[in-house]
């Protein structure tokens, strides 16, 4: 089983293929810059720049979907399906969204997408699928009551730069500050609640596999078979070792165990919002009483030890794994320390709550058929000075972060 160091000093799979799920390499930066006005918070927020009141804030937030848009044109390829591209332009979107409202933004929000592409392997019907797919999605979002409008973008013919395409977003709001959900805010003493990535919610289309838009670079690779190097040279970096590209067992089209989806269906599973639920929380508890939400995302069930101070973070009850991670950690024999690192591992979104207030979260996403469990608490460090993480996991494999 190979296992290599990224530019960053990181080892394993997923360095192997040159991408880290810590950034250690980009926080050494970026965490040395101004914070902006509430420096704990998900998202970075800044002096209400757009109109000058001092009541308000300002939050950009800028992602995509990633290597994600490598599978969907894989399949459109094999397929010949463009509205695959679809559930792409939600990704993207997705991924700046449920970042913005682990700040408190459930509305009044300004969105930019700006679509990369070779042209000679992207054509016409694709972008109209990318394009129409977000327009479609946005107003999703405003039937949910999440005021959210399209500011235009970018469509760049860059086929020197990718021989496929990229598919980023970039999203901009305005905030009051009395409504800014602080992570700061996290202390000991107080509940996890986790909500669930996979299944169907009551404002889901189809059986979702949970599995978002992380950790897709190692994901495709673990679980598609040699068929795609072969015939889609395009899709990796040549640089990686030939042992961990397309080194595993299935074409998209065979059935994922334990599920009803194919695993290519699995792998483009549109990244559920957690919008719906988010608004509903900070309508009837307000941002006062939601000490933190963070979104398992870049850094999975550990990003949370980047916010609050002096938590200890206990997580001995998460939910169980979809199958689309069990597909992958039985291909590739990567060990639960990494894959709970790299992938949400069946719940993207946190609540960090009082006690008392527990119940009253579990009933919101419960009313939106999205399945939630109490996954932990919060404690006093045990490490002076730090945040730290301990997952328990289903088999009683205790991690240690």
């Amino acid at each position: 089983m190979s296992s290599a160091a990224n530019s960053s000093g990181e080892t394993g799979r997923y360095a192997g293929r040159g991408v880290s799920a810590s950034k250690n390499e980009v926080h050494a930066v970026v965490d040395k810059l101004d914070r902006g006005v509430f420096p704990g918070a998900f998202c970075k927020l800044t002096e209400d720049f757009l109109t000058g009141n001092p009541d308000f804030c300002n939050v950009t937030h800028s992602d995509g979907s990633g290597t994600k848009s490598l599978l969907a044109y894989m399949w459109w390829r094999e397929t010949g399906d463009a509205s695959v591209f679809r559930g792409i332009a939600q990704d993207s979107v997705v991924m700046n969204i449920d970042d913005l409202l682990c700040v408190g933004v459930t509305g009044r929000i300004l969105l930019s997408s700006t679509v990369n592409r070779n042209a000679r392997n992207i054509p016409g019907d694709v972008l109209a699928a990318l394009i129409e797919g977000t327009e479609d999605f946005l107003q999703k979002l405003r039937d949910f009551g999440v005021d959210i409008r399209s500011g235009g973008g970018e469509t760049a013919d860059v086929g020197d730069l990718t021989p496929t395409l990229t598919v980023d977003s970039c999203a901009t709001a305005v905030l009051a500050r009395k409504d800014v959900v602080d992570a700061s805010r996290i202390t000991p003493g107080l509940t996890i609640v986790g909500l669930a990535s996979g299944g169907v919610c009551a404002y889901d289309t189809e059986e979702n596999s949970g599995i978002g838009s992380n950790g897709l670079t190692s994901a495709r690779h673990e679980l598609l078979c040699k068929h795609y190097a072969e015939t889609y040279p395009e899709t990796y970096d040549s640089r990686t070792s030939a042992d961990l590209v397309y080194c595993g067992p299935y074409r998209m089209s065979d059935a994922l165990p334990g599920s009803p989806l194919s695993v290519g269906r699995a792998l483009l599973s549109p990244t559920r919002t957690y919008a719906p639920f988010v608004l509903r929380l900070l309508n009837e508890l307000g941002a006062g009483r939601v000490p933190g939400l963070i979104h398992c995302s870049g850094g999975a069930q550990t990003k949370c030890i980047r916010f609050g101070s002096n938590v200890h973070f206990i997580k001995d009850n998460l939910l169980p794994p979809p199958p689309i991670f069990t597909a992958i950690q039985k291909a590739s024999k990567t060990s639960t320390h990494e894959m709970h690192k790299v992938y949400n591992m069946g719940h993207r979104l946190e609540v960090y709550c009082q006690p008392q207030d527990t119940q009253a979260v579990l009933a919101i996403a419960k009313s939106l058929n999205i399945e939630a469990r109490i996954i932990g608490r919060t404690e006093p460090s045990q490490i002076a000075g730090k945040n730290h993480v301990t997952i328990t996991t289903g088999t009683g494999e205790v991690l240690k972060y």
